[in-house]
């Protein structure tokens, strides 16, 4: 009988007990996995694990041994009577990187209830359009979540702390199908949403109701960030729209009219901007009231995402993807374009154009200027500073070349020279990068906000930003100022002037922006202006503006490995394969980098096709936003930044630039790190001169080749003054320099 038992005992515990096909799935889901995890856990198919849920087949064994193990543990932890736990607060573990802050805003997020009178767009779309939207709306039904157990530390991307709840879900998600046609949401922090929208209209639909997606304002009268949805190959595919454009659609930046998708969206009483359904494309209602509803739109395949800025993100797994972009929107903002749109859009946030004024008699608020902003409608800008082809400029003749005394001219360095007979005798030429140097030159940059004013014979003010007409080619660089009562004799033949981008001496007078001007008195010298244009309406608009992106780059580059308090040694040593340590997030710290320069050149948009010929104004004069000033400031400032650490480092050692290109300065030196030649003492570096670190404005080694590779690409291309900076990182110079 004993022997009888045995078997019957053998053949129960040989058929493990499970729960009732609900139940399994509740339990699955209430863990944040997915079936693609259970079956690979299992070694069976994704569509069998499907099965066993639905109560369609069930399982044998070893696998249902293992799956009953599975779904215990599981019931230990999720109960059926307890409460599953809250979505906003669990946070998925993704690797071993430190936690990302929430973006900082200057209020709790709440619902606007300031008047709006037009929301404006993305800087590279239609400013006749101001797609309008609302709060999302609160969800009836809850989607369908896939959200992994709380853990100990956040990842990078991942909200931490006071999480709004209308945004629980992040501020993007990267839309994809999987092998059973299933549509998921792949979310920041590993949440991965089911989504039923069988449509684009639908789409967008289920992202303003039940997505929980957008960004907080990031200042007290700004706007919400709009939801983003990343579209892949495959939820192209599975909503009709073309995985690729064609060479025509790729000219336009747009699919036709026509298409059946845009068809959709009209019939469902949805928009587009002017410029159509594109790589970021945004699908938009008319305002009611105070209430916007709009969601952007990002598709890679239709080159969204630029791999100047973005690499390869494009073709990353879709959890991937939304764990990078989910770290840029979190650090800069969520993607409204372009990195260059970003940037620009990005000041906007941070200084919208009005806000709510204070309670008149009858308690009603009102829509008002917000002080410190460039306000809502574009300025003019002064004729110095306009673009060949504005209309300022339509009265003058067709092949007419402006000089110096007629245009603004402040750009970037591109100077060379050749080496000199001391320099050929060292063995190396070493390259120096300063970071984030446009950044460093917004800091603390007083610009103008409003129109300019045009005054004759003025006094100088380094204060009051503005252009000015000046004959600096007095100014001898041999003698110059280097502190307060020191002075320092130089070699001017060896230095670029710090007045030209190409570092030419100037031949008289010329026009110059503040910082350029105020250079000249702090060398030693006296000025005086025959003309300017002012702005007394100024202020430092762009700071908060470099603190977000400082500190996006800063704590990017700290996950990387390489903090703001390493000693030069330690920094040189973290930054060697730096990016091998984490690729996505290296392409952070490049997008974040881009956002920088893209920002500052679009400031100053030049006209784009549309039939525009010269003399006639382009869509971006329309925008507050469009400021040639204000760019030609920043790049003058960076540019006098960099002079100045040039003529402190050529005052203390006698070493000379033999090549500057932006913010890349190369010296020949006697060994091939940069401590070979910067001079340090005790560790301390040269006050006001070159220092490395990780915080924007200081350096950084950006290559070293030998002096021989320098001399012989200059012989081989015949150009003896060919910019070296232009190739000291990898070496490689594959046609002559024609300094674009």
């Amino acid at each position: 009988m004993s022997e009888l038992f045995d078997a019957v005992d053998a053949l129960v515990s040989s058929r493990s007990t499970l729960p009732p096909p609900a139940e399994r799935k509740r339990l699955r889901q209430a863990h944040g996995l997915t079936l693609d995890e259970v079956a690979a856990a299992l070694q069976v198919r994704r569509a069998t694990v499907s099965g066993w849920e639905a109560g369609k087949t069930e399982p044998r064994p070893p696998e249902r041994d293992a799956y009953a193990r599975m779904l215990k543990q599981l019931a230990q932890l999720y109960p059926a009577n307890a409460p599953v736990p809250s979505q906003d607060t669990a946070v998925p573990e993704t690797g071993a990187v430190s936690a990302v802050p929430t973006p900082s805003v200057a209020e709790p997020a709440q619902a606007r209830t300031e008047p709006v009178e037009r929301i404006p767009e993305p800087v590279s779309e239609d400013t006749a359009l101001r797609p309008a939207a609302v709060p999302h709306p609160v969800a009836t039904t809850r989607p369908t979540s896939r959200r992994p157990p709380p853990r100990k530390a956040a990842p990078v991307g991942s909200p931490a702390g006071g999480v709004d709840a209308r945004f629980e879900n992040g501020p993007l998600a990267v839309v994809d199908v999987d092998a059973d046609g299933q549509v998921l949401a792949y979310c920041v922090g590993g949440l991965v949403l089911d989504v039923p929208a069988k449509a684009v209209p639908a789409l967008v639909e289920w992202t303003l109701s039940e997505g929980r997606l957008g960004q907080p304002k990031l200042s007290g009268p700004g706007k919400d960030g709009d939801p983003l949805l990343v579209l892949t190959e495959a939820a192209l595919e599975h909503y009709g729209l073309p995985v690729t454009l064609t060479k025509e659609e790729r000219l336009a930046g747009r699919i036709p009219e026509g298409h059946k998708v845009i068809k959709q969206l009209t019939r469902a009483n949805w928009q587009l901007t002017k410029r159509g359904f594109g790589p970021w494309a945004r699908i938009y209602r008319p305002a009611r009231g105070s209430e916007r509803a709009c969601v952007q739109l990002c598709i890679p395949s239709w080159d969204a995402l630029d791999t100047r800025h973005w690499a390869d993100a494009g073709q990353l797994p879709p959890a991937d993807l939304a764990r990078l972009l989910g770290t840029y929107a979190s650090r800069v903002m969520t993607p409204r374009g372009s990195t260059a749109v970003t940037g620009l859009e990005l000041m906007t946030a941070l200084h919208p154009p009005t806000r709510a004024s204070e309670p008149d008699a009858a308690g009603r608020r009102h829509s008002e200027h917000n002080p410190g902003s460039l306000g809502k409608e574009p300025v003019d800008c002064a004729p110095c500073e306009a673009p060949d082809g504005h209309p300022l400029l339509a009265d003058l003749p067709r092949f007419h070349h402006r000089t110096p005394a007629e245009v603004l001219v402040e750009e970037a360095y591109d100077w060379a020279r050749p080496l000199t007979d001391a320099e050929c005798l060292r063995p190396h030429l070493v390259g120096i990068d300063v970071n984030m140097a446009f950044a460093a030159g917004a800091n603390g940059l007083t610009v103008g906000l409003g129109a300019p004013t045009h005054v004759k014979n003025p006094v100088f003010d380094p204060k009051l930003p503005g252009s000015w007409l000046v004959d600096l080619s007095h100014i001898d660089l041999s003698r110059v100022k280097v502190a307060k009562d020191t002075w320092a004799d130089l070699d001017a033949t060896l230095l670029p002037s710090p007045f030209t981008p190409k570092g030419e001496r100037p031949q008289g007078p010329a026009w110059y922006a503040t910082p350029t001007v105020a250079y000249a008195v702090e060398l030693g010298y006296e000025v005086r202006p025959v003309e300017a244009w002012v702005r007394y309406d100024n202020g430092r608009y762009l700071d908060g503006w470099y603190n977000r992106l400082r500190d996006a780059y800063l704590a990017t580059m700290a996950d990387l490995g390489v903090g703001a308090d390493l000693s030069p040694e330690e920094f040189l040593k973290a930054m060697d394969g730096y990016r091998q340590r984490d690729p996505q997030l290296a392409i952070v710290v490049s997008a974040v980098k881009a956002t920088v320069k893209g920002g500052i050149g679009k400031l100053r948009e030049r006209p784009r096709g549309e039939g525009w010929k010269p003399g006639q104004p382009w869509r971006a004069l329309a925008r507050p936003t469009w400021r040639p000033d204000i760019r030609a400031a920043v790049i003058s400032r960076t540019r006098i930044n960099m002079h100045r650490k040039i003529v402190k480092h050529a005052a203390f050692t006698g070493q000379y630039p033999v090549a500057v290109l932006s913010d890349c300065a190369v010296y020949a030196s006697d060994g091939p790190s940069p401590l070979d030649f910067l001079p340090y003492r005790d560790g301390k570096p040269l006050p006001g001169g070159f220092k490395l670190g990780v915080n924007p404005g200081l350096v950084k080694w950006e290559g070293t080749q030998s002096v021989l590779w320098g001399e012989g690409v200059r012989e081989q291309f015949n150009a003896p003054d060919l910019n070296l900076a232009r190739y000291i990182k990898d070496g490689t110079v594959t046609d002559q320099d024609t300094g674009e």
